[in-house]
């Protein structure tokens, strides 16, 4: 996985953690490049941030490689 600090392509924040860069992998493929912090994800999908966190959880339970 690529360690650089990625930028959310829609408000321009760093995007540190690395659940979040593998949360943008799972859900729009490993080859992307246009990141979304979890606030401009969770608002482009119509849904809560912690109903992302929650899907982070369960793709670690899982065992998603994207997550390891």
């Amino acid at each position: 996985m690529d360690k650089r600090i990625q930028n959310c392509f829609s408000c321009g924040c760093d995007i540190q953690e690395k659940d979040v860069v593998s949360l943008n992998r799972k859900l729009f493929g490993e080859s992307v490049e246009k990141f979304f912090c979890l606030p401009c994800l969770a608002e482009s999908l119509g849904i809560e941030v912690d109903e992302l966190l929650s899907k982070i959880e369960d793709f670690k339970a899982e065992g998603c490689k994207l997550f390891s």
